[in-house]
């Protein structure tokens, strides 16, 4: 996954503030107790933070 179609689903399922304020903020121990921005700074695959994201936030299995 691009990170650009990460950000897109982030903004289409949490909307754009909050999407911004979960990646800044929100610590994930799912990607080493690191935030969203860390771990894609980090190299971690866009892919695998949508994953961690959507078990955090219990994103329905038809949006993920």
């Amino acid at each position: 996954m691009r990170i650009t179609v990460f950000r897109r689903m982030m903004d289409d399922e949490f909307g754009e503030v909050r999407a911004a304020t979960i990646s800044a903020d929100h610590v994930f121990a799912a990607l080493g107790g690191v935030t969203v921005d860390g771990a894609i700074d980090q190299g971690i695959e866009p892919t695998v933070v949508w994953q961690a994201v959507c078990e955090e936030f219990e994103v329905p299995d038809a949006r993920r």
